[in-house]
């Protein structure tokens, strides 16, 4: 589903990441670990094509991402991945459902069907009396499960996730890892996660380890 090529990243004179090779299976959960500042974030912003390398390619489900121009770039991340952060990026003004909604209607999906989505997603995710609900108005956790339905929304082959329960608290960090592997099991979609932790990337199908800008082997 991923595969990366020979990636390097510098910002300024600092060499982020050093020549890394990357590949990832449909349908994987795949863990990525390290001290802060290994290229975790570097490397998942560059796979999810939010940012580009100095060097190397990413292939997505068979397409040379960073070959396309930009307009049809931006078209095929809205279609083929989703993004799940640490901190949600809801935005306040809208409620649950029309935060869900935004990106199928950015993809030119129609508002009843991309409302009618957003409404499946989140009654599956456990927040069906959360609909009309701002973010305000909801918990941590129920703020990141509507995160993880809006990064659904469009149907997604891969799911980046980074750090994504660093603010929660255990019980409800547990939770947030069991429904990434019930996705999974669910949708079939390939979910990249980098966290600092241990117990999460423990329940991977795989785990990879970065210290400076490369993996460890």
């Amino acid at each position: 589903m991923i595969k990366a090529q020979n990636i390097n990243k510098s910002f300024g004179n600092l060499l982020v990441l050093k020549g890394i090779d990357f590949e990832a299976k449909d349908s994987e959960v795949l863990s990525i670990v390290g001290a802060s500042g290994a290229g975790k974030s570097t490397l998942l912003q560059i796979l999810g094509t939010l940012s580009r390398p100095d060097t190397g390619k990413v292939f997505i489900d068979g397409k040379d991402v960073f070959a396309l121009k930009s307009n049809n770039l931006a078209d095929f991340r809205n279609k083929k991945i989703g993004f799940v952060f640490q901190f949600h990026h809801l935005l306040p003004e809208f409620t649950a459902l029309e935060n869900v909604a935004i990106p199928a209607l950015i993809g030119k999906a129609s508002m009843s069907a991309a409302k009618e989505k957003a409404r499946e997603l989140l009654t599956l995710l456990g927040l069906s009396s959360r609909l009309s609900h701002k973010p305000s108005e909801l918990s941590g956790g129920e703020q990141q499960r509507v995160a993880i339905a809006r990064a659904l929304v469009n149907n997604p082959s891969v799911l980046f996730a980074d750090e994504p329960s660093g603010n929660l608290d255990t019980s409800t960090k547990e939770e947030i890892h069991k429904l990434f592997f019930d996705l999974r099991d669910r949708f079939g979609i390939t979910i990249i996660i980098v966290t600092h932790d241990r117990e999460l990337a423990a329940l991977s199908d795989r785990t990879l380890e970065m210290r400076d800008g490369k993996f460890l082997f």
